[in-house]
């Protein structure tokens, strides 16, 4: 047998493999949780010599949304309680009690509701400058731990002007309850993709997913076949830059008892096999995002918060907010997730102190 013939069929067995592991992800890895993550270093599936694509900001959709019934509910809620129920997921309890409440569940005091929204929002990484000591820290904050300005009260006014057009329907924002992954995959919003992300066309992984139910009788049902993008076939950039190696090579399920950003949003030190240099971000985790070829030119777009001066960011170190501190922050911050509750503190000061290396 030659060489190429050698090759050929090897590639053949690797795209068998790969729509294998595809129809057992579809079964199981549906799962809930908001996972985070992007980058600044490159590293690209095969681009080549070719110049990177530039994505003018203007271009990317500010919004998009899919429509289900309420009727869909219970085929949702059958393949939600299938992959929770999947080890396949990881066994760590902290992220099992987050998904534990979530569920595709008529409200006992919206008994009239009859159709769901689903919003995938555009938003970007924003960068703060932490000083202390006379050197000037720049920290990433990814997307999903600031208060964009496209927020759930202003995306619940375009339900209900741009998408149901009824100004005396009932709206509920119920994004803290549903699966939102899987109801955007499902509804066709959204693709998986070999990290477990939502991908969405026009903004990549770079989006925020908000579900609003509704009584408006709406016409549409966008129920769609689960699908994972096509790139993850012949790509495994997020795996090879993963820096716990939580992705797979050879499948579709994230293994999430090793995901950063899972140690990174909760209190508590980290495991010793969590190195130094693996952290990167104010929260969460950012590698596997960037150097995806679907993100391409929309990874690089980011913004500015204003910067932490060094009283405020010894305050943090040391853990000791204060009211004057906090109000700051959460200004200078956009409400940031660490600063908004005093429990929530200790952990943006860990992280914190995890990476200006003190």
């Amino acid at each position: 047998m030659s060489q190429k013939d050698s090759e050929s069929q090897y590639h053949q067995f690797l795209k068998k493999q790969s729509y294998i592991n595809r129809r057992e992800l579809l079964q199981r890895v549906m799962v809930a949780a908001v996972f985070l993550p992007p980058q600044f270093q490159r590293g690209r599936g095969r681009r080549g010599l070719r110049a990177p694509r530039v994505i003018d900001p203007a271009q990317i959709p500010e919004y998009r949304y899919r429509i289900l019934p309420v009727d869909r509910f219970p085929s949702l809620q059958k393949e939600f309680d299938s992959a929770r129920s999947n080890d396949a997921l990881g066994r760590n309890r902290v992220y099992r009690d987050q998904i534990a409440p979530l569920g595709f569940k008529i409200p006992s005091d919206f008994p009239g509701a009859k159709s769901i929204v689903v919003i995938a929002a555009y938003a970007k990484n924003m960068h703060a400058d932490f000083h202390l000591d006379g050197e000037s820290y720049r920290i990433v904050i990814p997307f999903q731990y600031y208060e964009e300005d496209l927020n759930s009260e202003k995306l619940k006014a375009i339900v209900r002007k741009e998408i149901i057009k009824n100004d005396s329907g009932r709206i509920v924002d119920v994004s803290d309850t549903v699966p939102l992954k899987l109801l955007a995959a499902r509804s066709g919003l959204g693709q998986y993709a070999r990290n477990s992300l939502i991908f969405v066309d026009g903004m990549g992984s770079y989006n925020l997913l908000y579900a609003f139910l509704t009584d408006h009788p709406c016409a549409e049902d966008h129920w769609t076949e689960l699908r994972i993008l096509d790139e993850c076939n012949r790509c495994h950039a997020c795996e090879r830059t993963c820096p716990t190696r939580c992705i797979s090579r050879w499948s579709y399920a994230v293994n999430i008892d090793k995901c950063l950003t899972l140690y990174n949003e909760n209190a508590g030190e980290f495991p010793n096999w969590i190195l130094g240099s693996m952290h990167h971000a104010l929260m969460g985790c950012l590698k596997c995002k960037a150097p995806c070829p679907v993100n391409e030119g929309i990874a690089e777009l980011s913004g500015e918060l204003e910067d932490v001066t060094e009283e405020e960011t010894l305050k943090i170190l040391k853990g000791a907010p204060d009211e004057i501190l906090l109000k700051s922050l959460q200004q200078k911050l956009k409400r940031f997730r660490g600063v908004q509750e005093r429990e929530q503190f200790p952990i943006m000061s860990r992280n914190l102190q995890a990476l200006i290396r003190i």
